[in-house]
């Protein structure tokens, strides 16, 4: 029971380290970031429900603004388990948005990844200018 105890604190206070010591990149950026706990910041490419695959998920797929047609790539993903916490229908929600998302940055298909299970993960960027904005 005294080693069960321990391991808990360790993981509330490993939960706390990891969002205060987030670096911030974006999603070009995000390879650099595998193996760690980042804030991946750019704008959903695309957002799609996979209705068919086994685990359901909706894939997230974060670019850079200033760089809208490079490959490099975030997807963020989010099982069906953790649909509803985002609304029900997060694909129709973040399809285009200016985002960043908070998490574990994993490795997967060649391209980097983070799983998104709670909504307080995503924060929505507000463009500076209009020029932003384009």
């Amino acid at each position: 029971m005294h080693t069960m105890k321990i391991a808990i604190a360790s993981a509330a206070v490993g939960l706390w380290v990891f969002s205060a010591g987030a670096v911030t990149v974006t999603p070009a950026d995000a390879m650099s970031q595998v193996g760690h706990a980042a804030k991946v910041c750019g704008v959903v490419a695309s957002a799609v429900f996979d209705a068919n695959s086994r685990a359901h998920p909706t894939f997230v797929t974060l670019i850079s603004p200033e760089q809208p047609r490079a490959n490099p790539a975030l997807t963020a993903v989010i099982y069906s388990t953790d649909r509803a916490k985002f609304g029900g229908t997060p694909e129709a929600v973040l399809q285009g948005q200016r985002i960043c998302v908070t998490g574990f940055v994993s490795f997967f298909r060649q391209r980097p990844e983070m799983i998104l299970s709670d909504p307080t993960q995503v924060s929505y960027v507000t463009p500076q200018s209009i020029a932003e904005a384009r």
